[in-house]
């Protein structure tokens, strides 16, 4: 009986810790995300334009996770993301790697 109540025990906390960690990688508000993305980086990233053609689709996941952990836009240019607060950048995030070309539902901005 004891045994079975520190199985029990010990599956709901592995359960409860995934769980945060999940929540803790994922984070953003995808929805929110996809808004902010037609508002502030659709009108840089259409096709013609001098930044280049960005979606969702140009990246895969992993790679939008390593283009946002490097900063790599402030890098490429510099200050463009200086109105956007952490919550943003997180939101954009989301959204850029929920709809990566390798995700479960690729998609572009409506390009």
């Amino acid at each position: 009986m004891k045994i079975q109540k520190v199985l029990f025990l010990t599956a709901l906390l592995t359960i409860v810790l995934c769980s945060l960690v999940f929540a803790a990688l994922e984070g953003g508000d995808e929805r929110r995300g996809k808004q902010l993305a037609i508002d502030n980086c659709k009108p840089c990233h259409v096709q013609g334009a001098t930044a280049g053609t960005i979606t969702p689709l140009s990246r895969t996941q992993r790679q939008w996770e390593r283009f946002y952990n490097k900063s790599r836009h402030d890098k490429i240019a510099p200050g463009a993301w200086a109105s956007f607060t952490e919550r943003d950048l997180k939101d954009v995030f989301q959204f850029m790697h929920d709809h990566a070309a390798d995700s479960d539902q690729p998609m572009t901005c409506g390009q």
